[in-house]
């Protein structure tokens, strides 16, 4: 992870329809509740289904003046895990992190990437048994969440619920899931969050 002074680069790799971008808006999102300053953008303009698509979130103590596109992340997340890998470890920091949805093991996905510091969950299983479709997206932010400890799972949650839902939520993470204000998307999407934070497997190399 960068230094307190340098900003946080999180490339998003996926397919149309996947939710990349919107994920990248969330985490931004939810990095403004924890009073830091972000930025998150496609690189190609609307999804475009089932084609690949690349976004960037920046996260920092400063105010973020570039809005050049990532070449080196701190974290790539791959929301596809049939995506070359070509197109999403390029320019990785050498300390970097792959957050990749996948079933296989993390030490299987290190071997095969070449990467000694993963992060690997099911995201689509995830998806399918919390919110009924193969929208990995919020999934996979539980997971990424296990590595970016600068962002809380809380925040994370609020800015899911305000993005996705226009729903403001000022409780506790605890407090949200036991609610009953939550329609069943809303809830779904959270406990899709909270699931795969929870399984996330996590390899540090």
């Amino acid at each position: 992870m960068p230094e307190p002074y340098r900003a946080l680069e999180v490339r998003w790799h996926g397919r149309g329809g996947q939710g990349a971008v919107t994920a990248s808006i969330i985490l931004a999102e939810a990095a403004s509740y924890e009073g830091l300053y972000s930025q998150a953008f496609p690189e190609f303009g609307p999804e475009r289904r089932g084609a690949p698509v690349r976004a960037y979130t920046r996260i920092s103590r400063a105010p973020i003046r570039s809005r050049s596109p990532i070449l080196n992340p701190d974290v790539v997340v791959v929301l596809d895990s049939s995506l070359p890998p070509s197109q999403f470890i390029q320019g990785l920091a050498s300390d970097g992190f792959v957050v990749l949805n996948s079933k296989f093991s993390a030490r299987d996905v290190s071997a095969k990437l070449g990467v000694p510091r993963v992060v690997v969950v099911d995201a689509t299983s995830i998806a399918l048994k919390t919110i009924k479709a193969p929208i990995v997206n919020i999934a996979m932010l539980g997971a990424l969440a296990r590595v970016v400890r600068l962002i809380s799972l809380e925040s994370l949650a609020k800015a899911t619920l305000k993005t996705l839902f226009n729903i403001k939520f000022e409780g506790s993470l605890d407090s949200l899931t036991k609610t009953g204000f939550l329609g069943e998307a809303a809830l779904g999407n959270i406990e899709a969050l909270i699931e795969a934070y929870r399984l996330a497997e996590v390899l540090e190399g």
